[in-house]
C-alpha cells in the first residue's frame, strides 16, 4: 500500500472496532461479545479502512487481530448481513463481496506482520481472516470452520480458495472448504494452521509478545519479506529469483543493514530503525 494519500483525514475513532497502538504495535479488537464479534458491513469497512490509514501513517510495525468474549468472530451476522443481501440487486452483490476481499488484501499486503490471535469460535469470514494473518496464535479452545457451503454459497469466499491451499495443502483445504466441518486446535495445528498453540487463555498474550518482538525488529525486513512471499505465491522461480536480487540490492543500501554490521563488530545487540 502506497504511504501517498489526499486530503482524507486521520480518522479518530472506530466505530466497530477497539484500537490501541503503543510502542509500534496495533492491537485491533472486534468488539461484539454478545454477537461473539460477527461482522457486520460497517466492520469489514472499517477493518478495511484502518488496515490503509495505518499502512500509509508507517507507524505500525506490528498489529495484533483479537475478538473480544468468549471467541475470535463467528463470521458474518446472519441477521444484517446474509438477511440483508437477500434483498439486494447483482450490483449491490458484487460491491459487497468485492469489500470482503478488499479487507483480505488489506491484511496481506499492508507492510507490517498481522497476528490473529485466536480462541473459541473463529468462523465463517472469521476463519478467513485469520486465515488471512502472517501467524495465527491459538489455544486450545480455538476451532476454525469455513462454513460457506453450509449456507448454498461456494467455499471460495474472500480469497480462501486461494490462500487456504498455500497454507494447509490442497487436500485439506477441499475438505475444509467442501465440507464446512470445524477443525479443532490439535488439528489445526497438524496440519500448519496454526502458527502456535498456547496454553488455554493464552493466545492473546503470546500474540503480544510476538507482535512485540517483531515491532523490535528490523521492520524493513520484515515488511519485504512479507511482500515477497505473498508476490512469489504465483511466479515461475526465474521471475521469484530476480525479485529476490532487487530487494536485497535495495535493503543492502538501507541504514539496519549496515547498524548490524557495525553492531556485530562492536559485539552490541542492533539498533534497528526500520530503514
Amino acid at each position: 500500500m502506497s504511504p501517498f494519500t489526499g486530503s482524507a483525514a486521520r480518522t479518530e475513532r472506530w466505530e466497530h472496532l477497539r484500537v490501541d497502538l503503543t510502542e509500534g504495535v496495533a492491537t485491533v479488537t472486534l468488539a461484539r461479545p454478545d454477537k461473539l464479534n460477527a461482522l457486520t458491513f460497517g466492520a469489514y469497512a472499517d477493518l478495511r479502512d484502518l488496515l490503509a490509514e495505518l499502512s500509509r501513517a508507517r507507524s505500525v510495525r506490528a498489529l495484533v487481530l483479537a475478538g473480544e468474549g468468549r471467541g475470535f468472530c463467528s463470521g458474518g451476522d446472519v441477521d444484517e448481513i446474509i438477511g440483508a443481501t437477500l434483498s439486494m440487486d447483482t450490483a449491490q452483490l458484487l460491491d459487497f463481496n468485492r469489500m470482503t476481499g478488499q479487507t483480505v488484501r488489506a491484511i496481506r499486503e499492508c507492510p507490517f506482520p498481522v497476528i490473529a490471535a485466536v480462541h473459541g469460535v473463529a468462523a465463517g469470514a472469521g476463519a478467513v481472516l485469520a486465515l488471512a494473518a502472517d501467524f495465527r496464535v491459538a489455544d486450545p479452545t480455538s476451532r476454525f470452520a469455513f462454513l460457506f457451503t453450509r449456507v448454498g454459497l461456494s467455499g471460495g469466499d474472500m480469497g480462501a480458495a486461494y490462500l487456504l491451499p498455500r497454507v494447509v495443502g490442497l487436500g485439506h483445504a477441499t475438505r475444509l472448504l467442501m465440507l464446512g466441518e470445524p477443525v479443532r486446535a490439535p488439528e489445526a495445528e497438524r496440519i500448519g494452521l496454526i502458527s502456535e498453540l498456547t496454553e488455554e487463555g493464552g493466545a492473546d498474550e503470546a500474540a503480544s509478545a510476538l507482535a512485540r518482538r517483531l515491532a523490535d525488529g528490523p521492520a524493513l525486513a520484515y515488511a519485504q519479506t512479507k511482500a515477497l512471499l505473498t508476490a512469489e505465491l504465483d511466479m515461475p522461480l526465474a521471475a521469484s529469483v530476480e525479485l529476490d536480487a532487487s530487494t536485497q540490492a535495495l535493503l543492502m543500501n538501507g541504514e539496519d543493514y549496515a547498524e548490524f554490521h557495525a553492531a556485530f563488530t562492536e559485539k552490541r545487540p542492533p539498533k534497528w530503525q526500520g530503514r
